[in-house]
């Protein structure tokens, strides 16, 4: 189990069909085998340790269903380790498990600061809405509005900054976990109105 705050920005020093290499700052200071890392959002147990660098095996479904399959040598990667008992929930609870690889349909900058609109296919429809959490790239964020196939959210300098988020462009692809307790309550109440749902429970 995750937060949605990135520790930091990690840089692919190697990228195979089943494995993946990651050199860090500081994530692999206490890094042991079988430890879970979050890499871009998607939950990946390190399988090797060389000095300041972490190797992962990575699914092919993983890699179908992910943005991991895109990743080149030198790209950046969010990367945050497992929640621990005495960790402070910072963002939301985040399983690592990526729903959808989404498309960014608009970058918008207002004063609001810097907007992201992100492609939202219908099965996933009912786990958005408005001031509820998702996950981007491993990163959590507030939804701000939702509106047919997208849903908006805003990002403010601090988060560009410190995220790989900053780099992102229009037309790139980012990794999408919705709600990990909007499935849950949709689930138990079996109700396609989550915004009634998430007010119910005191969630929104």
């Amino acid at each position: 189990m995750f937060t949605g705050i990135v520790e930091e920005i990690g840089i692919v020093t190697g990228a195979a069909r089943d494995s993946l290499n990651v050199k860090t700052q500081a994530v692999h200071s206490d890094a042991k085998i079988g430890d879970s890392i979050a890499v871009n959002g998607v939950c990946l147990s390190v399988t090797g340790i060389k000095g300041n660098v972490l190797g992962f095996d990575v699914m092919q479904e993983t890699l179908r269903r992910t943005t991991l399959g895109d990743l080149k040598i030198n790209a950046p990667v969010n990367l945050e380790r497992s929640l621990k008992s005495d960790s402070r929930i910072g963002g939301h609870f985040v399983s690592g498990h990526v729903d959808y690889k989404a498309r960014i349909e608009q970058i918008i900058k207002g004063a609001r600061g810097t907007g992201f609109r992100i492609s939202l296919p219908a099965e996933f429809s009912k786990f958005a809405a408005e001031k509820g959490s998702i996950t981007l790239d491993g990163v959590s964020l507030t939804i701000a509005a939702v509106s047919g196939k997208d849903f908006t959210v805003y990002l403010i300098p601090h988060t560009l900054k410190i995220t790989t988020l900053g780099k992102k462009k229009k037309g790139d692809s980012i990794n999408v976990e919705t709600d990990l307790l909007a499935k849950y309550l949709s689930r138990q109440t079996q109700k396609t109105d989550l915004e009634e749902v998430l007010k119910k429970y005191n969630y929104i």
